[in-house]
């Protein structure tokens, strides 16, 4: 702004509406230059928001200018965007929360006012992101307990007496350790402890935590719910302080929906109102499958939550203008193929095509074919193919959509009028609208075919008809990305084991794992409908899915048990072991509920390749369970299918899912439904009342949070023996002055990895194992196993997080030359667990490194990725090559990414990884510098300081965003 006026001034124009309501807004095309029209339209957004929040100091002129020059500026020149909203689910979100309470608290230390602390983004904060299974209808825990200790994984109860076949009940004695429990509570639940005290959970008597009946059918999901309220209670009481404390966020309660599907039906709006303007909808948020949104025609994607937290506080997100390609649709849809083959299909050509850190935007014919909940599903994966968004322009088809939704007759007009204004409103159907594009690919729907993916990534796709073919040759094959290497004698291998008093058999290819999930990939309705269709008919003619096979449904919302139950098909479902277990993420995460002991060890006994098969997003090795090798992604039809059928050694052509009660071979042709079939029942169930349930379920919240006492304070009151919440050290000696970071001198490597070390391998996820740095720290807070709970569960608490860096069992470190969480402390010689080789290095005054190789950081980043290493002591990664989004959340730490030369790496310079290096130079870094790194071996060699900005140079020499921010407010 130029003395009161906005730069862009002259751009407003007033859109009047059917009841004379004005609205103001900024009207690129009054730029009257030719090229807007010319602009891919995720292009014409950044655009809009660059001259809206134009000020001269955060945006510039020149901003608008290189958005504007988009084609001749693509992949050059670097650019503010301020989204509208921001989004936090609960694990990543409460990090970020966490941190703004410490920054308040150092604010006020240093004599400023903690109330300025606030976001000035409005803020969305989901809760029940996550959710573990304790109860299930083939597998009901007799004494679920809410430390989280029971998980697969977390191996099996230690010092626990054999309960009864009934289980413990309410008013039982339970020992010295509980007492009685007649009428609901306990009398030893320390202040502090974890061990959460009886609640009153609506609809429900008082229950104790640690004495829960065993629970029915019907009760799943609620019983689920209740553990998941007792277990986090401490967290949900912080949540509703921020509610209250911070200004510009709403907390969305418990059990209302994952957090992608309440973006998709109460939060989105597409075009927002606010400061007197109407502009379009976007969002960054703490989570990668954000870009789902990107289906609806709202801009936005995933950050890390270090930077969530600067836009949170008026910072932009800064970005390379990115190239955007063009995915045209063309051809038609097969009738046998769902809204998951046409999601691996586009994976499988954007991935090959090498469109890493690009927008995709899709056009063409093709596109009438797709709904809004298609699109959604196509946007949901762009992690997968490492783009950054993968843009819909809105279209008729999503005005069809949000009539189906809450929106008001007048508020779509709204939305039509101004988008069509400002041209942001698309036609498929006129190749003159078609703007112009980096480059453009084509995909042909027709010759889309049913596919799974798998057996360990989402990018290794196998059609149905050839997964029997496949799964033998995986067996063959050497280990790696596909390979199981099991011996030909071996591979005929049959063991049979008992359960529950039926004797069953295991072989290689046995599933054990089957999870219908339906929030991320699976929002569309029809694919869950095909699932139920599918199960209805299966149960007709008398099919059934083995008792020892892990089964659960864990829909994304509410809605989609609305829309199953309206249908008539969930009973099916749950009669095939298929019932709503909670709304979260659950075996996607790693929570699934532990299989039977008779399975695990007929799976040692074997040495079997079992297998797990999930309609969700993430299936690397080892995630769903330790000894569950095999899993892979597909439909939820598809995910009932092979329950059914026992094994992924199937040809669903050639062979039967079973037998039917008439004796008859049942084909999986015979029950799937027809498209016909399938659009009669979503007409019918698939309508605008499942949004207004939302929307109710919205606005009355839970009796639970409701009655929820928060502390009413501008400051948090840490609770020091709290093991769920603590005040992280990022500002501790905060001051006024900034230090700089220095040169790193004599450091040692922490690890020395290879390649494709995902952030999965770095960032704590899943269970706490009993034997790890956390379950120490866990174990001296006097807390039980049984009462660890997830990693995700204690984001807030720093030390549990240090300790979880690095902690996978999946970690290749050649250092110590075997898998798993440890590394060599080089000057002793000994072998210990990360952190405490780093709580060593840190206490001897000693920087740390790590040497890695190509695409370090790759997969779904988490802001724990970045801020664990820094925590331990790490100064800089040097690697082959980096994932950019994790890059970029090192900077955000104060890590420097550095990348050796072309052609270069650990190998062909022949390190050790047991050297000392020293790196100079840092301290005057710039963009894109070469700095020298010198070994004890007296050896020499050059990286490059990918430092792609000035405010990337800014953020590292201040210690990172948050230290900057924070130094701001100081100032």
């Amino acid at each position: 702004k130029i003395q009161g006026k906005h730069l862009f001034g002259h751009l407003i124009e007033t859109l009047q509406s059917k009841n004379n309501e004005a609205r103001k807004y900024f009207n690129p095309l009054r730029l009257e230059d030719p090229k807007y029209e010319r602009l891919p339209f995720s292009i014409r957004v950044l655009l809009e928001a660059a001259i809206r929040k134009c000020d001269g100091f955060y945006v510039k002129q020149e901003d608008v200018q290189n958005i504007l020059n988009w084609e001749e500026r693509q992949n050059e020149a670097e650019v503010p965007f301020s989204p509208a909203r921001v989004l936090l689910q609960d694990f990543t979100g409460i990090p970020a929360m966490v941190d703004l309470a410490a920054m308040r608290d150092a604010v006020a230390k240093n004599g400023v006012d903690p109330t300025l602390i606030n976001p000035k983004c409005p803020t969305d904060l989901i809760v029940d992101h996550s959710l573990q299974i304790d109860f299930s209808k083939c597998a009901i825990q007799n004494a679920p307990n809410p430390g989280g200790g029971d998980v697969q994984g977390a191996g099996p109860r230690s010092g626990s007496a054999r309960p009864s076949p009934r289980g413990p009940q309410l008013g039982t004695q339970c020992g010295s350790r509980h007492g009685s429990c007649a009428k609901g509570s306990c009398s030893d639940t320390p202040s502090g402890s974890g061990r959460p005290p009886a609640v009153q959970i609506e609809n429900t008597p008082l229950l104790c935590p640690f004495h829960l009946q065993p629970v029915s059918e019907q009760d799943t999901a609620l019983r689920n719910q209740e553990i998941e309220l007792i277990r986090n209670k401490e967290r949900l009481q912080f949540f509703k302080w921020c509610s209250k404390a911070f200004k510009n966020v709403s907390v969305v309660p418990p059990d209302i929906g994952s957090v992608h599907q309440v973006n998709l039906e109460y939060l989105s709006q597409v075009v927002q109102e606010g400061e007197g303007f109407i502009y379009p909808d976007s969002v960054v948020g703490t989570d990668s499958h954000t870009t789902m949104i990107n289906g609806l025609g709202i801009l936005g994607w995933g950050v890390g939550g270090i930077e969530t937290e600067a836009v949170m506080l008026g910072q932009p997100v800064s970005l390379t203008l990115p190239q955007v390609v063009g995915c045209k649709l063309v051809g038609s849809i097969s009738t046998l193929a769902t809204s998951i083959d046409i999601v691996l299909c586009i994976t499988k050509h954007l991935r090959q095509a090498g469109i890493g850190g690009k927008f995709v935007e899709f056009f063409g014919p093709g596109m009438s074919q797709l709904s809004a909940a298609d699109r959604t599903t196509i946007a949901n994966m762009c992690p997968e193919y490492n783009a950054t968004i993968s843009f819909f322009p809105v279209d008729d088809t999503t005005l069809k959509h949000f009539k189906q939704t809450n929106f008001t007759e007048e508020r779509l007009e709204l939305l039509e009028a101004y988008l069509k204004a400002v041209k942001l409103f698309r036609s498929y159907d006129d190749q003159a609208e078609d703007p112009q594009y980096s480059e453009v690919i084509e995909v042909n729907l027709s010759s889309i075919v049913p596919y799974v993916s798998g057996p360990k990534r989402p990018q290794d796709r196998v059609p149905v008809t050839c997964m029997k073919e496949d799964f033998l040759n995986c067996l063959n094959e050497k280990v790696g990305f596909k390979g199981f290497h099991i011996p030909s004698e071996k591979q005929d291998t049959v063991v049979p084991f008992l359960h529950e008093g039926t004797k069953y058999t295991l072989s290689h290819g046995s599933v054990v794992i089957a999870a219908v999930i339906s929030c991320t990939n699976n929002c569309n309705p029809s694919v869950m409908l095909t699932a139920g269709l599918l199960a209805k008919k299966a149960v007709e003619a008398g099919l059934s899915v083995k008792p020892y096979i892990r089964t659960s449904l864990a829909p994304g919302s509410g809605m989609v048990t609305h829309y199953l139950n309206a249908s008539g098909v969930l009973p099916y479902l749950s009669k095939l072991g298929f019932e709503v277990i909670g709304y979260g993420c659950a075996t996607c995460v790693g929570n699934t509920a532990p299989l039977p002991q008779s399975v695990v060890d007929a799976i040692k006994q074997g040495d079997l390749v079992a297998c797990g098969v999930l309609s969700g997003s993430r299936h690397f090795e080892g995630r769903l369970c330790d000894c569950v090798r095999a899993n892979y992604l597909a439909s939820p039809p598809l995910v009932v299918a092979y329950a059914i059928a026992g094994t992924i050694g199937i040809d669903f052509e050639k062979e039967p899912l079973g037998v039917g009660a008439d004796g008859t071979e049942l084909f999986l042709k015979d029950l799937w439904p027809s498209k016909e079939e399938l659009h009669h029942v979503e007409e019918n169930n698939v309508v605008a009342s499942i949004f207004r349930e939302l929307r109710s379920r919205m606005q009355k919240g839970s009796t639970f949070w409701n009655s929820m006492d928060a502390p009413d304070a501008v400051l948090f009151p840490w609770d020091p023996k709290s093991t769920y919440i603590r005040c992280p050290p990022f500002f501790n000696r905060l001051s006024k002055e900034v230090s700089g970071l220095g040169s790193i001198e004599n450091a040692h490597a922490l690890l020395f990895l290879g390649d494709k070390v995902t952030t999965d391998h770095i960032s704590p996820a899943g269970s706490i194992a009993r034997v790890s740095a956390a379950a120490k720290y866990l174990q001296s807070k006097r807390l039980t196993p049984r009462e660890f709970n997830s990693y995700g569960a204690r984001r807030g608490n720093d030390a549990v997080m240090t300790r979880g860096t690095f902690a996978s069992i999946k970690l290749q470190n050649r250092l110590v030359g075997k898998t798993g969480p440890k590394t060599l402390h080089i000057p002793s010689g000994q072998m210990m667990d990360v952190f405490e080789a780093a709580e060593r290095y840190q206490r001897d005054g000693v920087p740390l490194i790590i040497l890695a190789g190509k695409e370090y950081g790759s997969g779904s980043s988490r802001d724990w990725a970045a801020k664990g290493p820094y925590l331990l002591g790490v100064r800089a990664v040097i690697a082959e090559s980096f994932a950019k989004m994790h890059k970029n959340h090192l900077v955000s730490m104060g890590i420097a990414p550095l990348q050796f030369l072309p052609g270069q790496s650990a190998d062909s310079l022949q390190l050790s990884g047991k050297e000392r290096f020293s790196i100079s130079m840092l301290e005057q870094v710039n963009t894109r510098q070469e700095i020298t790194v010198l070994t004890s071996t007296g050896k020499s060699f050059s990286v490059v300081a990918l430092f792609e900005n000035k405010m990337d140079v800014t953020f590292y020499k201040h210690g990172g965003i948050l230290k900057y921010v924070a130094h701001s407010m100081l100032q």
